[in-house]
């Protein structure tokens, strides 16, 4: 059903133009920086003479110093606005990044990954946050679906980039491949912060490139979902109070073990089917990523559509269930990316659809502590999801289990979706 053609509707699309593309390429960034010690690993692991358990357990940290500094950092993003607070954000973490280029051992190695998630907690949560006060909820699924965009498009485009430094700049100036790698693509991240301090408005009302009319019609719409949003939640301590809350995290919790058990070993999970070179692993570690793409975008556009939010999560859900349990197990290159395609584009799908649903029935400073706790805890299947993995493959070596593991939190949490009522979210 095509949506009406009215100045909500224009103004609406407006906002997305001049907005999305923006936080596609922030997020983008920040992906890239957290996500790049994957194909670290690929070197680093023989470098550094780390095990499997040693690599889990300092990829996993990143998330420790998220959890922990998530709602307070989301707290002072009010305080201060969006763009001083997610430039600060993003320039913190730039240079932390670089700084992996200087590891040398264990200790250090989890020191800078517990610091790194200290320093980009509260971005994630803070662009959603920022996303509420922009854009009415019939257009929310595809916005999030659009920033988050930025999480296949930094895979597409980091990795085969990734192993193109890896291999080019092995042995310059007396570095490894890998170190250079983390030095350069450290560098976005600190131009893009600067720019976001001249780039985003921190409301409606300062936003210059809006009409009067324009701003009016989208203030008006947006008062009118807050007046309709359950208020059960109260800003501050009582978020931990309210059993949706909780629900929302075990979900989250359970499609995030999906996203990040994928994306850190991804590089080794192709290497291990045959593929050799760097390069050639990034750029076939690409195609599971334009999958995931179009699936990201035609589920959010459809969940919109048809005002449905529960089934346009169980699905995608139930689907990367499937690509982790045939992942480890077919033949053949050909047979592993179409496994790898299903499991990314399945549990990657669901991160920004879930948004959708806390959204629906949080608002005001509720939305910004209830969003950073959900987004916190979370993410602490961040931590869980390398951690468990490498204990497995270094106890059986295989990651076959660890996969099943994954697997497995997919179908928990698309029973935990199912269990939502759906007059909560539907919106």
């Amino acid at each position: 059903m095509k949506l009406p053609d009215t100045l909500l509707d224009a103004s609406a699309r407006k906002v997305l133009r001049r907005l999305v593309p923006f936080l596609v390429l922030c997020y983008a960034t920040s992906y890239l920086n957290r996500v790049n010690i994957g194909f670290a690993k690929l070197e680093m692991l023989n470098d550094l003479s780390f095990s499997e358990t040693v690599f889990g357990l300092g990829a996993g940290l990143f998330f420790v110093g998220y959890f922990l500094f998530e709602v307070p950092s989301n707290m002072l993003l009010q305080r201060f606005g969006a763009n001083r607070w997610i430039a600060r954000i993003m320039i913190s973490w730039g240079v932390l990044s670089a700084g992996f280029a200087f590891v040398d051992s264990a200790q250090s190695f989890y020191v800078l990954r517990f610091l790194l998630g200290v320093a980009e907690a509260g971005f994630y949560p803070g662009v959603i946050f920022y996303l509420s006060y922009w854009v009415p909820s019939v257009y929310r699924g595809r916005a999030i679906a659009m920033t988050m965009s930025a999480i296949p498009l930094s895979a597409i485009v980091g990795n085969p980039l990734s192993g193109w430094i890896m291999d080019g700049m092995q042995g310059v100036a007396g570095l490894a491949g890998w170190k250079w790698m983390f030095i350069l693509e450290a560098v976005p991240a600190v131009l893009m912060g600067v720019a976001v301090l001249f780039y985003l408005d921190n409301s409606i009302a300062a936003a210059k490139w809006l009409s009067q009319s324009e701003k009016v019609v989208l203030k008006d719409e947006l008062t009118r979902e807050r007046a309709m949003q359950v208020r059960g939640v109260e800003a501050g301590i009582s978020a931990f109070k309210d059993p949706r809350i909780w629900l929302m995290c075990l979900i989250y919790f359970c499609f995030v073990m999906g996203q990040y058990g994928l994306t850190f070993w991804m590089p080794t999970l192709i290497k291990a089917v045959g593929v050799t070179g760097n390069l050639k692993i990034g750029a076939m570690s690409a195609i599971p990523y334009v999958v995931t793409l179009i699936a990201m975008n035609v589920l959010g556009r459809s969940a919109d559509r048809h005002r449905e939010r529960r089934w346009h999560l169980i699905v995608p859900a139930l689907v990367g269930a499937v690509g982790f349990g045939l992942a480890p197990i077919v033949p053949g290159i050909s047979l592993a990316i179409v496994a790898l395609s299903l499991a990314a584009a399945g549990a990657i799908s669901c991160a920004p659809l879930f948004w959708s649903l806390p959204t629906a029935f949080l608002s005001g400073a509720a939305a910004a502590v209830g969003i950073a706790v959900i987004n916190s805890v979370g993410n602490l299947a961040g931590f869980a999801a390398p951690y468990m993995i490498g204990v497995i493959t270094d106890a059986t070596g295989s990651a076959e289990f660890g996969m099943y593991a994954i697997g497995g939190g997919l179908v928990l949490g698309a029973l935990a979706v199912w269990a939502t009522p759906a007059q909560m979210v539907n919106r």
